[in-house]
C-alpha cells in the first residue's frame, strides 16, 4: 500500500519525495554490492594486519555470502509479512551497525562474524528495497525507470567498490569497512521520513514456520558446502553428504510449501516462463561475471604486476558504462521489451569473455582488456535491470517481497555456485609449485575463463526461448454433414 506523497502525479512526473525515496533505496543497493566487492583487495592487508591464514581470509568474504545467499527467501517473505519499510529500515541499521564494528575489531573470528551480520541484514534490505519500488511505481513506463535506475546503481556500486578499496587499502584496510557505515546511517535517517508505510499482511495463513526454517537452513548449507568444496575436494565425503543433505532439505521445503495456506515462496509463480527464465538467467548472468572479475583480477595482480588501484581502474570502464545507463535503460526497455535486450545483454557479454581468451602474458590494453570491459559493462547494463524487470512484472503486489528474494537468492547462490566452479578448474589445471612459470600460470587460467563463456552462453541460450513466436492457429470451421444441424468445431491453439 502506497503513500500518496509518494506515488507519481497524474501526468507521470516524479514528486521530489518520490525522488528521495528512490535514492534512499538505491544507496542501501549501492552499498550491498559496494561491500561485496570492496573487501576483495583489502584482504591482503587485513591478513597481514591480524595475522590471518589464506583460509580464514576466505571467509571474510564468504561469511558475507553465508547470511547474504542464505537468508533472502526468508527476507523477502518478511518484508511481505511484517511491513515492508519495517524489515528495510531495521535491516539498513543493522547493517551500520556491522560496518562500525568490522572496523574496529582486532580478532579474525569478530571480523568474520560482523561480515556474516553485514550479509544477513542485506538479505532483508534487497528484497524489501525492491517491493517498496515494486509496489510505489505502478507496472509499465514508471517501474522500469526505477527498476534500470535501482539496478544500475547496484552494479555501479559493484564495480566503483574495486576503485574505492584501491583508493581506502592504500591508508587503511579499516577504512574499507567503515565506509558504508556513515552513508547507511544518513540513509536511514531519510529513510525514516521518505519511505511510504506498508501494511503487514493479514488474514493469509500466518507465518510459514517450518517452510521459513527448511528454507533458510537448505541455503545456509547449499552456500557453505558450495563455498567450502574447492578447499575440501568435490568429491570428498563430506561434500558429497552436505549436497544430499541439501538435496533432502530442499525435497521437504517443496512438500511444505506445496500444503503450506501461506507459503514462503508460493511454487506456483514458477509456472511462468518469464519468471523462469529471469530466475535462471540471474543464477547465470552474476555467476559468470562473478568468476570472470575473480579471474582478471588474479591475472592482473599477479601476473602482470598491477596494483589494486591499477586494476580498479581497468575494471572502470565497465563500471562507467552501466552508470551513465542508469536514467536510459528503462525507456530502452519500455521500446524492445526485456525479452529482446536479455538476449542482447547476453550476447554482448559472451562476446567479451570470448574476446579476453586472447590475452598473454604482454597485453595490448586498446585491443583486449578495454574491448572487453565495453562489451560486458553494455552487457550488464541491458541485462541486470531487464531481469528485474521481467521478474517483477505481473506479480501480485502481497508477493512483490517474495519474488524479490527469490530473484536476489537466485543471483547470490549462482555467484558463490559458479566462483566456486570456476576456482576448481583453475585450481585443477594449476601447475606444480616447482613449475608455476608465469606462462604456466596463465593456460591454467584458460580454462576457467572457458568456463565462464559456457555459463554466460547457457545464460543466453535460456533467454532466446523468450523469443519464440506464439504460433496462433486460426479457427477453423468443420461442417459435419449429418441430418442435424452442422456442428461447428473450433480448433485452438
Amino acid at each position: 500500500m502506497t503513500s500518496p506523497l509518494t506515488s507519481p502525479t497524474s501526468d507521470g512526473r516524479w514528486t521530489p519525495r518520490l525522488w528521495g525515496t528512490l535514492l534512499v533505496l538505491c544507496a542501501a543497493m549501492f552499498l550491498d554490492a559496494l561491500d561485496v566487492s570492496m573487501v576483495g583487495v583489502a584482504l591482503p592487508s587485513i591478513g597481514a594486519d591480524l595475522g590471518l591464514s589464506t583460509s580464514a581470509l576466505q571467509w571474510i568474504v564468504s561469511g558475507y555470502i553465508l547470511g547474504y545467499g542464505g537468508l533472502l527467501l526468508l527476507g523477502g517473505r518478511a518484508a511481505d509479512l511484517l511491513g515492508r519499510r519495517q524489515v528495510f529500515l531495521v535491516a539498513l541499521g543493522v547493517f551500520a551497525l556491522a560496518s562500525l564494528l568490522g572496523g574496529l575489531v582486532d580478532s579474525g573470528p569478530l571480523l568474520i562474524a560482523s561480515r556474516f551480520i553485514k550479509g544477513l541484514s542485506a538479505a532483508f534490505t534487497a528484497p524489501a528495497g525492491l517491493s517498496i519500488i515494486t509496489t510505489t511505481f505502478p507496472e509499465g513506463p514508471l517501474r522500469n525507470r526505477a527498476l534500470a535506475i535501482y539496478t544500475t546503481c547496484g552494479a555501479t556500486g559493484y564495480s566503483m567498490g574495486l576503485v574505492f578499496s584501491g583508493l581506502l587499502t592504500e591508508a587503511s584496510w579499516r577504512l574499507t569497512m567503515l565506509l558504508p557505515a556513515p552513508v547507511a546511517l544518513i540513509a536511514l535517517f531519510v529513510g525514516l521520513k521518505l519511505l511510504p508505510r506498508s501494511e503487514r499482511e493479514r488474514g493469509r495463513g500466518g507465518y510459514d514456520i517450518p517452510g521459513a526454517v527448511l528454507g533458510t537452513t537448505s541455503m545456509l548449507l547449499l552456500v557453505f558446502t558450495v563455498v567450502e568444496a574447492p578447499e575440501v575436494g568435490w568429491a570428498s565425503a563430506r561434500t558429497v553428504l552436505s549436497f544430499a543433505a541439501v538435496a533432502v532439505l530442499l525435497a521437504a521445503f517443496v512438500t511444505v510449501e506445496r500444503r503450506s495456506p501461506s507459503p514462503l515462496i508460493r511454487l506456483g509463480v514458477l509456472r511462468s516462463g518469464p519468471q523462469v527464465r529471469a530466475q535462471l538467467g540471474a543464477f547465470t548472468f552474476v555467476g559468470s561475471y562473478i568468476g570472470f572479475q575473480f579471474l582478471v583480477t588474479l591475472y592482473m595482480q599477479q601476473l602482470l604486476g598491477w596494483s589494486a588501484l591499477h586494476t580498479a581502474l581497468a575494471f572502470l570502464p565497465a563500471g562507467a558504462l552501466v552508470a551513465l545507463s542508469a536514467t536510459k535503460v528503462g525507456a530502452v526497455i519500455d521500446r524492445f521489451g526485456t525479452a529482446r535486450l536479455m538476449v542482447l545483454g547476453f550476447a554482448l557479454m559472451v562476446t567479451g569473455y570470448a574476446l579476453f581468451l586472447r590475452v598473454d602474458l604482454d597485453p595490448v590494453y586498446a585491443a583486449v582488456i578495454l574491448p572487453t570491459m565495453l562489451l560486458v559493462g553494455s552487457g550488464f547494463a541491458l541485462t541486470f535491470p531487464s531481469l528485474n524487470v521481467q521478474a517483477t512484472n505481473g506479480v501480485d503486489e502481497h508477493e512483490q517481497g517474495m519474488v524479490s528474494g527469490l530473484l536476489n537468492t537466485s543471483v547470490q547462490v549462482g555467484g558463490a555456485i559458479f566462483l566456486a566452479v570456476v576456482t576448481a578448474v583453475v585450481t585443477a589445471n594449476s601447475p606444480e609449485q616447482g613449475n608455476a612459470s608465469p606462462q604456466a600460470v596463465l593456460d591454467s587460467y584458460r580454462p576457467g575463463l572457458v568456463v565462464v563463456t559456457l555459463i554466460a552462453f547457457a545464460g543466453l541460450l535460456i533467454t532466446l526461448t523468450g523469443l519464440r513466436p506464439r504460433r496462433k492457429r486460426p479457427s477453423v470451421v468443420v461442417a459435419k454433414s449429418t441430418p442435424k444441424e452442422a456442428e461447428r468445431v473450433t480448433v485452438r491453439d
